[in-house]
C-alpha cells in the first residue's frame, strides 16, 4: 500500500491542533539509517487505511514530498470518543534486517469441522494474531488456521500452523505451544445434557422393582 505525507516543520501541540483542524494528521517516521522525520498526512485517507487490515500488518510505501521509503505503522492514537485519528507512527524497514511483527489469522473450515456439523459445538479463537519474525520480503499479509478438522474437547496449537518459509513465531511467556482455538459444546447444551442424565437417573430410580 501506499501512503502520501509531507515533511512538516510546525511542531509542537498548537501546531499539531491547527494542522488537525485543517484536516492532517501529524506523524513521525523514525528508524533505519535516517533521522527521525515529522510527517502530516491526509486524516481522511488514513482514518480509512486504518480499517484495512492489510494497512497494520503490511510493509508499505510512504511517500515524503515524492520521496518513497519503505515502512511498517507501528503505533497511532484516536481520540477517546470522536472519529479523529490523533498521531501516527512509522517505522523505517531495511531489506536486510528482520522485523517483528503482529500478523493477522484467518480461520477457514469451521463449518464443516467435526465439532460444529456432527457434535454442533463451538470454536473459540483463543488469539487473532500471531507476532512473527521475518525479513521484510518474507512479511505475510496474514496466517491461515485451519479448523476442517477440529473435534470437540481438542484444539489448535502453535505447532500445528504452517508457516511460511522465512517466517518464525515469536513466543511469549512460557507457553512455547500455545492454543490458538479450540472447540466445546455451548455451556447451555452441557446442562441440558446434564438435566437429561440427572432426570433419567431419578426415573430408573423411582421405576418400581421388576417382578420375580
Amino acid at each position: 500500500m501506499k501512503v502520501i505525507a509531507f515533511a512538516r516543520t510546525a511542531l509542537g501541540t498548537g501546531a499539531s491542533r491547527r494542522q488537525r483542524i485543517a484536516g492532517q494528521t501529524p506523524g513521525i517516521v523514525y528508524g533505519g539509517s535516517g533521522v527521525p522525520v515529522n510527517i502530516s498526512l491526509d486524516h481522511n485517507a488514513l482514518y480509512h487505511a486504518l480499517k484495512k487490515e492489510t494497512f497494520h500488518s503490511s510493509i508499505l510505501d510512504l511517500e515524503i514530498d515524492g520521496k518513497v521509503e519503505k515502512v511498517l505503522l507501528r503505533d497511532f492514537q484516536v481520540h477517546a470518543y470522536k472519529q479523529l485519528v490523533l498521531h501516527a507512527d512509522f517505522q523505517r524497514v531495511d531489506a536486510s534486517q528482520k522485523i517483528h511483527v503482529k500478523v493477522p489469522l484467518h480461520f477457514i473450515n469451521a463449518d464443516v469441522s467435526p465439532a460444529v456439523k456432527l457434535s454442533s459445538g463451538i470454536i473459540s479463537h483463543v488469539v487473532s494474531e500471531l507476532e512473527v519474525t521475518c525479513l521484510p520480503a518474507d512479511l505475510p499479509e496474514f496466517l491461515t488456521v485451519d479448523l476442517g478438522a477440529l473435534e470437540i474437547g481438542t484444539s489448535v496449537h502453535l505447532a500445528d500452523l504452517q508457516l511460511p518459509k522465512g517466517v518464525t513465531a515469536v513466543i511469549h511467556g512460557g507457553d512455547d505451544n500455545p492454543t490458538i482455538a479450540a472447540a466445546s459444546i455451548p455451556a447451555g447444551k452441557v446442562e441440558e445434557a446434564a438435566d437429561a442424565a440427572a432426570s433419567a437417573a431419578q426415573a430408573a430410580a423411582n421405576a418400581p422393582a421388576e417382578k420375580k
